[in-house]
């Protein structure tokens, strides 16, 4: 009898067979499953084994997503940044503008207030800009001969007497502020009805009461009016309140600072009274009147 070598490779079951067993162990399986729920622990056991296999096959496009995420929301931070900061900067614009239409509302109320205190006689008048003279206190507003506005007429805010005017031209005027160097006002203490003249003092937006005796009933807080008897401001205008009085011994005259009640240096809507007070005309000297000044000032 003669002997074969053994074969190369060793061949099991063909693979027909093989198929056909899979297949029903497949179908058993997957029956025991459905009815049974065997394969849960192996399926479960499976599932940890493969986890760290799937996390590592996923962490590349996880990266990838997490990368383009940044960039998207920066992008998207930055948009909304910028957007609010143009609302924060628009919001605060309209707040500035609605707190200066508040102030101007304000500021006509108070101008409308003293029109009717004054009557109808007056013109509405807005400060434009101040004059060129550095060393002068005026003011030029836009209201001029063709609105009846006469020179010498009174100005005032909605706080006081704001000044004179002194220069007009056909649209325009100028108006010299009380604290000019070269105005006077005639007032009087709202307190005690002592009867002065207040100047301007030409710097800081102040006014002095000069030619007051030291011994003079004024105190520190007293409001002046205007006293009315010029015939450009009409009486009891307020006009300052008095913040500083120095009193010395070796002086005949006490020194009085005033603060003007009106806005003299800011902008806005004035008053100016057109209405002039009646003055009676200064009575002509007689001769014998003329002869005794005239022999008086030969006696000095």
């Amino acid at each position: 009898m003669e002997a074969s070598p053994p074969p190369f490779f060793k061949r099991g079951p063909s693979p027909l067979f093989r198929l056909v067993v899979f297949a029903l162990a497949a179908i058993v399986l997957m029956a025991l499953d459905a009815r049974h729920r065997y394969l849960e622990p192996v399926r479960a056991a499976v599932s940890v084994a493969l986890h760290p296999l799937q996390m590592i096959a996923a962490a590349p496009i996880a990266v990838a997503a997490r990368i383009g995420e940044f960039f998207v929301t920066s992008e998207a931070l930055r948009e909304r940044n910028e957007r609010l900061a143009r609302a924060q900067v628009e919001a605060a614009g309209s707040v500035q503008r609605l707190a200066a239409l508040e102030a101007e509302n304000a500021e006509l109320r108070g101008l409308l207030d003293a029109r009717s205190r004054h009557g109808h006689g007056s013109v509405l008048a807005e400060v434009i800009y101040g004059a060129r003279d550095p060393f002068a206190q005026q003011v030029v507003v836009d209201r001029g001969s063709t609105d009846k506005v006469e020179g010498g007429l009174a100005v005032v805010d909605e706080t006081g007497v704001l000044g004179q005017v002194t220069r007009v031209y056909p649209f325009v005027a100028e108006v010299t502020l009380v604290t000019d160097k070269n105005q006077a006002v005639p007032v009087k203490v709202l307190r005690t009805g002592l009867r002065a003249i207040v100047f301007g003092n030409g710097r800081d937006a102040t006014l002095e009461l000069r030619f007051m005796p030291v011994n003079a009933d004024i105190q520190t807080g007293d409001m002046l009016v205007t006293s009315g008897i010029d015939g450009t401001y009409p009486p009891g205008l307020p006009v300052a309140t008095v913040t500083h009085i120095e009193r010395s011994a070796s002086l005949a005259f006490a020194r009085i600072v005033c603060t003007p009640l009106a806005g003299v240096n800011r902008r806005g809507h004035v008053l100016i009274l057109t209405d002039r007070r009646a003055v009676p005309e200064r009575p002509q000297e007689t001769e014998p009147e003329r002869k005794q000044r005239k022999g008086r000032k030969g006696a000095r």
